[in-house]
């Protein structure tokens, strides 16, 4: 299993940056995704950002696209979530998690909060 332990979060006033980071450590595949996912209170966790180790293709979801950014250090194992332009409704925990390309979400990080101010 990847370890996954996450840092970065915090108390942030509207409209301004962020950058969350993910230190990966233990048994990785030779092909893998890492993903941030949020949630707000009383709602269900919802999809935010993906990364392929391996080649670095990425993919957001369309409520971030063009204010949030997904990056990875490979010498350090580590995936970045850089989030720019930030809005109250971005506020929620924020998880990391890894998977083998094609399989299932089953490993996750801790947590980590994300408060924006009005």
């Amino acid at each position: 299993q990847v370890q996954l332990v996450e840092s970065g979060g915090g108390l942030v006033q509207a409209g301004g940056s962020l950058r969350l980071s993910c230190a990966a450590s233990g048994r990785t595949f030779r092909t893998y995704d890492m993903g941030w996912f949020r949630q707000a209170p009383g709602k269900e966790r919802e999809f935010v950002a993906s990364i392929n180790w391996n080649n670095g293709g990425t993919g957001y979801a369309h409520f971030v696209k063009g204010r949030f950014t997904i990056s990875r250090d490979n010498a350090l194992n580590t995936v970045y979530l850089q989030m720019n332009s930030l809005k109250p409704e971005d506020t929620g925990v924020y998880y990391c998690a890894s998977r083998a390309t094609g399989g299932r979400w089953d490993n996750w990080g801790q947590g980590t909060q994300v408060t924006v101010s009005s």
